[in-house]
């Protein structure tokens, strides 16, 4: 807090908060924290995304073009948007209300001249008020790019924004051979390096452009300053729409080309900037996503069946009420939506998670297991394999009658799942309770533009994770094009998608959604490893589509 402020009784608090430079993994675990107790967000319109989801979800907020405020109506739940003219009387404002407002800046809020004018705006109002560093782009964006900014002989860095630059600053940055991180925009970079040149610089100093660092749009060229305009133009890196695309300029030895290459460990990765489809729901899909995302790709979750209740739900009801009294020696749960299933039953009767004790309980996997504990439960059993029924019977106990007072496993599950962990408990000597817990029917279609994108090419990637997502996606969305790669879970999938039509370019050696995640990497690398060494450019699949063309992406 702001030592000097004597804060008006009944006011809130004002937290300056830097949202970084575009990846929303650098934000800071304060940034988080300040996030989930305000009661307002104020957010420059590039960092609104990167925000507002750790915010509570009484608190919204929007921003086309300038920064807005959404400020939850306690009464009704409902958010106001008013379109933000003054940002620091906004801040004000909301702040003598009672309110913690947090004012969400790109980069670190030390760096924002706008910020630094709401915080002497607050201090003469006697508004208290903190700060919360965040990543410069101008040292988050070089590290992403592969670009150290010093050595161990601690060269000298500059740090130049050409926005505001003057004569005298380009000449004290031109003659001296310190690195130079130069701020400035795709449009002007090239006069930026002309500056240089003009105040000393040669030439034939390396220099690196990086735009949209940090995130999975981050692309970067390498060039001298006397060359970097003829490289966009031969390039065709087109301006953007509105004229002022950010950009971060190495400036140095450090921006060598063959230095880059060595340490480019960002747009390297086996599946950088590919646009994913995942057909499931974004619960059944995290922890694939963010496998994904650790391949550099940007996972697009659409769901392609929807949940719904058994048609008949008194053998649910049935075999709840028999949990509770002592029936069942196991329960077996083979999705996290089996989980939810019988959660829901237990909130209807008023049961909590005390009712499985005595009972030993079992998941399919990691993230089934996640959802029982988040419901209270420890799961006794977890295949120590794969994770899978087949996987689930390799580690499940056959029945002892001497240690086993109860012979019965109660198994709830899907209408339309396999028979498989059924008659394997059995064999194993278990009588089995098989109840339908919940129905799965087609899921709505997603939205046009995602339809568009699934037939036109606009995905580079599909992960079917079983014979029904195949068939459903197509049912809802269409058929994906033909430069769309797709990566099957395994035969029987590859069939159905072969059956539509389907070129299968990657299948999983085990039927696991992460082995088929990292499948899909192995081959990303091997295409992006034949480009490099056959001398092309390195391209997603989307990008050669007919009618495509390269440009910066922004």
């Amino acid at each position: 807090m702001n030592p000097t402020a004597p804060n008006h009784p009944g006011c809130g608090q004002v937290t300056f908060l830097g949202a970084g430079p575009g990846d929303p993994g650098l934000l800071t675990l304060r940034a988080v924290e300040a996030l989930a107790a305000a009661d307002v967000l104020i957010a420059d319109p590039q960092v609104l995304d990167v925000v507002r989801a750790h915010v509570r979800p009484a608190v919204a907020a929007d921003a086309q073009g300038a920064p807005r405020q959404v400020e939850a109506d306690e009464a009704s739940g409902t958010a106001a948007v008013p379109l933000l003219r003054d940002t620091a009387n906004l801040v004000m404002a909301a702040v003598r209300g009672g309110k913690r407002v947090v004012r969400a800046v790109a980069g670190d809020p030390g760096l924002d001249g706008n910020a630094a004018d709401e915080m002497l705006a607050c201090a003469a109002e006697g508004i208290a008020f903190e700060v919360v560093p965040g990543v410069a782009a101008a040292v988050g964006v070089p590290a992403y790019a592969g670009v150290p900014l010093r050595d161990g002989r601690g060269a000298d860095v500059r740090f130049v924004d050409a926005r505001t630059a003057d004569d005298r600053c380009w000449s004290e940055v031109g003659s001296s051979d310190a690195t130079a991180v130069v701020s400035a925009t795709l449009e002007t970079i090239a006069a930026a390096a002309g500056e240089l040149v003009a105040a000393g610089r040669k030439p034939d100093t390396p220099l690196t452009v990086t735009v949209a660092g940090t995130t999975t749009r981050q692309r970067t060229w390498t060039a001298t300053l006397g060359t970097i305009a003829q490289v966009f133009k031969s390039g065709k890196v087109l301006p953007s729409p509105d004229g002022c695309q950010p950009v971060i300029a190495v400036v140095g030895e450090r921006g060598a080309a063959e230095q880059r290459d060595r340490l480019s460990w960002f747009e390297s990765k086996p599946l950088f900037g590919w646009n994913v489809l995942v057909p499931r729901t974004k619960e059944q899909a995290a922890s694939l996503s963010d496998q994904l995302r650790s391949y550099g790709a940007v996972p697009s979750e659409v769901p392609t069946i929807a949940v719904e209740p058994p048609r008949t739900p008194q053998q649910m009801e049935r075999a709840v009420k028999g949990l509770v009294t002592g029936r069942y020696e196991w329960i077996a749960f083979t999705s996290v939506n089996a989980v939810k299933a019988v959660r829901e039953k237990f909130e209807e009767y008023g049961l909590d998670a005390r009712a499985f004790a005595g009972i030993k309980v079992a998941a399919v996997g990691e993230q089934t297991a996640r959802s029982l504990i988040e419901f209270g439960v420890k799961p006794d059993l977890v295949p120590s394999g794969e994770q899978s029924a087949a996987g689930l019977l390799e580690d499940w106990p056959p029945y002892d009658p001497v240690f086993d007072p109860i012979d019965r496993v109660f198994l709830p599950r899907a209408d339309i799942a396999t028979e498989t962990l059924v008659a394997g408990l059995i064999e194993l000597g278990w009588e089995v309770d098989d109840v339908t817990a919940y129905r799965t029917v087609r899921a709505s279609p997603p939205p046009a533009e995602t339809r568009e994108a699934i037939k036109g090419g606009g995905f580079d990637a599909v992960l079917f994770t079983s014979s029904s997502t195949v068939r459903n996606l197509v049912g809802i969305a269409g058929k994906p094009h033909n430069v769309t790669v797709i990566a099957c879970i395994g035969p029987a999938t590859a069939k159905t998608a072969e059956e539509h039509g389907l070129r299968v370019d990657v299948l999983s050696p085990e039927p696991s959604v992460h082995k088929l995640a990292e499948a899909l990497a192995e081959f990303g690398a091997a295409r992006r490893a034949a480009a490099l060494e056959a001398g092309d450019p390195v391209t997603r699949p989307s990008e050669r589509r007919p009618g495509s063309r390269r440009r910066a992406r922004s």
